[in-house]
């Protein structure tokens, strides 16, 4: 048995059964096209949801979300999901008083109650017409789905599935208005992501209750739709883990990830055990830098103030820093106030948090640590206080008295602070580096872990990018004494908590700072630097942050960087706090609050000027800027502040790789120990950049093997002629591969270009170049003879303009561009032109070229003549396997190919001859298929016949037709009756009946009603 989209689609059909959902096939629903919701059933279901409703109230009910009344699609959504969460409120007349019917669209209360099916090859017209694979009803409105691809097919992929779904959203836009969320899947890759969600942010669902997924498990179809699919969970996951957020001007949907989802569900439970044995302790959420936490702590919230068994709590949430008060502040305020039911709320002072706590209950304030420093007193002793610590960490919540022996004093952790400022409050705590093992006193606040979901389970989901580490200590030739100085004073420092001992520290550290910012040292810093970034710029966007050890270097290297770079005046920014005690010539380096608020703004947008961050405590956490891929280190860091900076280069961008951390300070000792407090397997997840670099060298000696006996050497001189004629001939030599050396040779070369983009600036300008040959080559086969994907990262503007530039200089590069086009012109193939293909100095180039074309065009041409179309494409597999095989030369299948395109040439024109239009053509084709046909009728009687064929089929041609039996069974009685009518031979009846069927399929795929 054959496995296909069908196969998968039926997969899914029978799972959701299961389940509860009923199946209805689409074609079989009586409906207008251009309508997307079942109207029936969703009356049927308001009627049945909403005790005491009326029919005008349905209606108008109905009459509301078919016209949301917005522009932007995302809008509509949120516009829409509003009315799931919330209801929608119709005004209605009862007694002659005014009064509100708040309609549910779900019941989430009462899941059973809701009317779910799944209803596949549903037809929507609007500005195309189109047939989504699978869509998920819940009553009557269509608020999933499904876009299914082959898996037994090589050249089908999830990423297709993807942008099918993006051209549904533009064709068909009025489905995704109620969209709660889509999966792409080809039965083993399997995906889920919203209307705003990008390629890269649809996420397998690996998890069915919880459980940490099995390494090396592949089955993430069966779990996706065991893990979302049960009619609780969807409900769940519908109202509770949705969110909408503005960012800069733009609504984009987050749906959460498997990870927050039961992670947030366990703190939940968690809460509720605390709250009843009187605990006051929770437990820690570690979620992994990168992996959505802030988020997973808007979601829990949102399900703690809503859940009425909680006593409408009030939700304090505490940072360590002012700026993180404010990012973190940030992305609860951007969103959906769906999910929160209230706007957050910021404490400025001790005495303004008590302020806010006054309230009986409800609430969400934010405040920093510091404010419970300031003062011993009671706060607030309310028990319906959730007191939610971001970043929880020894340093900040020690319990224990420490005496410090300058002052006499005895000075006490934070968490005896907070204990007896909030002394009834419930204490959870979220955070993105994990407790130390010797830690104690955090467990003592907050309870043991609820949910661990460490970096290498966030890397393999993909919810975050590996990181690499190179090591450029030695270009700067700093002394190992001082090395050593800087690793036991910062020992000193990241352990210490208190004021005294930090400023201690850093005094400590002055005579430090005079060696690591001295200026021959900060010049070696610079040119290193520059080097490097611009060795690695075209990466992604080209943004990268540089940490420097103190504010003075901060500034030095801002001043060396522009004296010798005076036009990366706009490309790099230093972005600091500012003193009083400044020298003057910094304050308009530094600037204001509002300058470094704008600065963050014009960071965080890719295609702005602002390329590198000069940084020394300001962005290292919380700081979100997804493609910027690069961070050079030069200031000495330990522990959690060492993780949650390498962290910023982890998130995940388009075709970003990898993050690269650059060290400049000698921290590799302070990594591996720093990750030794992390899971074991996390362990070797911060790789040497050696490892690659070994990596790229393997796969540059396979491209070598692999081009062994050609001559590439021209590449590296100095002529530009000769090199484009190279990458020309290297193309022609690839295009002469077998069919599996072909992708073994695409998938090496793709390989060697991803290792290339990390360790750049270890190779030499040689091994560069010839790199860079290879690539060529690649995007040459991939442009030229479509066998591969080429991705933005590898492959540039400029490598696909040098091997146009080589073809041209054959004098084809007309056929080059035609080649690329979706409909090209088979009259193009003059017979001019057609000489000059033939006088092709590159061959296999030119082959592939015709391939392509030909290719395209009896794609078109079977959508119009379905006879001809098999016959053309059988002729050309023939001529491609003679070819493939080798038993005919590349000069002898261009001349094949080229009569090819001249019989398809002369195909387009018999219509006109017979006085055919091509509709009627294709119809007249089907009935003369059988040669035996027209040894027993005249032609006229065959042109005549296809002309009235042509009129029936239209008649009764309708959408769906080729899916409804009775509509089918009707047309082949009319057919038969005009075969019978022309006398048409009987023995070839019955294939000229499925063979014009076949012909009016296809035709109907673009059909517009």
């Amino acid at each position: 048995m054959s496995v296909n989209e069908n196969t998968l689609e039926q997969a899914i059909i029978s799972e959701l059964q299961e389940k509860g959902y009923e199946y209805v096939y689409g074609p079989d629903i009586d409906r207008d096209y251009h309508e997307v919701i079942l109207e029936d059933c969703f009356r049927a279901s308001m009627l049945n949801i909403n005790p005491g409703i009326t029919q005008e109230i349905i209606s108008e009910t109905y009459k509301e979300i078919k016209n949301l009344g917005l522009l932007r699609a995302e809008d509509l959504n949120a516009s829409f999901h509003k009315y799931i969460v919330e209801g929608v409120p119709v005004p209605y007349q009862k007694d002659e008083e005014n009064r509100t019917f708040t309609v549910k669209l779900i019941d989430f209360d009462n899941p059973s109650a809701n009317d779910f099916k799944v209803v596949n090859q549903y037809t929507i017209i609007e500005y195309k017409n189109k047939r989504p694979d699978i869509l998920v009803f819940i009553n009557g409105i269509p608020m999933i789905l499904f876009e299914l691809k082959n898996m037994a097919k090589d050249n089908t992929t999830v990423e297709q599935a993807y942008m099918q779904v993006k051209n549904y959203q533009l064709d068909i836009p009025i489905l995704f208005n109620y969209n709660a969320f889509n999966v792409i899947s080809d039965g083993i890759d399997t995906r889920v992501g919203t209307i705003t969600s990008d390629y890269t942010r649809y996420m397998a669902w690996k998890s069915e209750n919880g459980e940490k997924p099995a390494e090396n498990s592949t089955d993430f179809f069966t779990i996706l739709l065991n893990g979302m699919f049960p009619k609780e969970r969807l409900l769940d996951i519908i109202r509770n883990f949705i969110v909408f957020q503005d960012i800069q001007g733009k609504t984009i949907k987050i749906l959460a990830g498997y990870h927050q989802y039961f992670a947030v569900r366990k703190a939940v439970q968690r809460t509720r055990i605390a709250l009843e044995e009187n605990s006051h302790k929770v437990g820690v959420v570690w979620h992994t830098q990168g992996s959505g936490k802030s988020l997973s702590m808007v979601f829990y919230s949102g399900l703690v103030v809503s859940n009425p068994e909680f006593e409408n709590p009030t939700i304090v949430v505490l940072t360590d820093r002012n700026d993180l008060d404010n990012q973190l502040f940030g992305t609860f305020s951007a969103s959906s106030k769906l999910l929160l039911r209230q706007i957050p709320k910021q404490a400025e002072s001790r005495e303004h948090l008590k302020e806010l706590l006054k309230v009986k209950a409800g609430g969400i304030i934010f405040t920093t640590i510091q404010k419970f420093e300031e003062n011993d007193d009671i706060i607030n002793d309310r028990s319906n206080i959730i007191f939610m610590a971001d970043e929880a960490h020894r340093s900040q919540y020690g319990t224990e008295a420490k005496f410090d022996r300058e002052t006499g004093e005895w000075k006490y952790g934070m968490a005896k602070h907070m204990r007896d400022a909030l002394p009834n409050a419930t204490f959870i705590g979220f955070t993105g580096t994990p407790i130390d093992m010797k830690d104690k006193s955090t467990i003592e606040v907050f309870g043991k872990y609820i949910d661990i979901y460490d970096m290498t389970q966030a890397v393999d989901d993909g919810a975050t990018v590996p990181i690499y580490y190179e090591n450029r200590t030695p270009k700067l030739k700093l002394n190992e004494e001082v090395l050593k100085q800087i690793d036991d004073e910062y020992a000193r420092l990241v352990g210490e908590s208190t004021e005294i001992e930090i400023e201690k520290s850093k005094t400590d550290l002055s005579g430090i700072e005079a060696v690591v910012g001295s200026s021959d040292r900060i010049n070696m810093l610079a040119n290193d630097i520059i080097a490097h970034y611009e060795d690695r710029q075209y990466v992604l966007t080209g943004k990268a942050m540089i940490v420097c050890m103190t504010r003075r270097i901060a500034i030095n290297l801002y001043k060396t960087l522009l004296e010798k770079r005076p036009e990366w005046n706009k490309k790099v920014k230093v972005v600091l706090t500012s003193s009083n005690q400044d020298p003057e010539d910094w304050h308009d380096i530094i600037g204001n609050k509002a300058y470094r608020d704008g600065l963050m703004i014009e960071f965080k947008d890719n295609d702005s000027d602002f390329k590198i961050a000069i940084v020394v405590d300001m962005w290292l956490t919380g700081f979100d800027v997804p493609s910027m891929a690069t961070m050079y280190i030069d200031k000495p860091m330990k522990g959690h502040t060492l993780m949650q900076a390498i962290a910023r280069v982890n998130r995940v961008y388009k075709d970003k790789e990898a993050g690269l951390i650059v060290d400049y300070i000698g921290m590799a000792a302070e990594l591996k120990i720093a990750l030794n407090q992390y899971t074991k397997r996390d362990q070797d997840k911060v790789p040497d950049l050696n490892v690659v670099y070994s990596i790229a060298m393997a796969k540059l000696e396979v491209m070598r093997d692999m081009f062994y006996g050609f001559n590439y050497s021209s590449f590296f001189g100095e002529s530009d002629i000769q090199r484009l004629k190279v990458i020309a001939d290297g193309v022609e030599f690839a295009l002469g591969f077998e069919e599996d050396e072909s992708k073994e040779y695409i998938r090496e070369a793709t390989a060697l270009s991803q290792a290339e983009t990390l360790c750049r600036s270890l190779i030499d300008d040689h091994d560069k170049k010839e790199i860079e040959f290879f690539k060529c080559v690649k995007a040459g086969i991939c442009k030229v003879g479509g066998k591969g994907k080429i991705t933005s990262n590898e492959i540039n503007a400029r490598i696909i303009n040098m091997l146009e530039q080589a073809i041209e200089q054959d004098g084809v590069v007309n056929i080059f561009e035609k080649s690329g086009q979706k409909n090209p012109e088979i009259s193009l193939l003059s017979d001019e032109y057609m000489d000059q293909v033939r006088k092709m100095k590159h061959k296999n180039i030119a082959a592939e070229m015709l391939r392509n074309l030909l290719e395209d065009k009896i794609k078109v041409f079977s959508r119009t003549g379905i006879v001809k179309a098999q016959l053309f494409s059988e002729k050309m597999k023939n001529v491609l396997k003679r070819y493939n095989n080798r038993m005919v030369t590349s000069a002898e299948v261009i001349e094949e190919l080229l009569n090819l395109s001249q019989e398809i040439a002369k195909a387009y024109a018999a219509g006109e001859v017979k006085g055919l239009s091509p509709e009627e053509l294709a119809f007249y084709d089907a009935l003369v298929a059988d040669p035996e046909v027209l040894k027993n009728m005249e032609d006229s009687t065959l042109v005549e016949m296809a002309h009235e064929l042509t009129i029936l089929i239209q008649k009764s041609r309708t959408v769906d037709w080729d899916k409804k039996q009775s509509v089918r069974a009707y047309m082949r009685t009319q057919i038969k009756h005009l075969l019978r009518k022309y006398k048409y031979p009987p023995e070839q009846a019955k294939n000229a009946i499925d063979t014009v069927i076949k012909q009016a399929e296809l035709m109907s795929e673009n059909m517009i009603i």
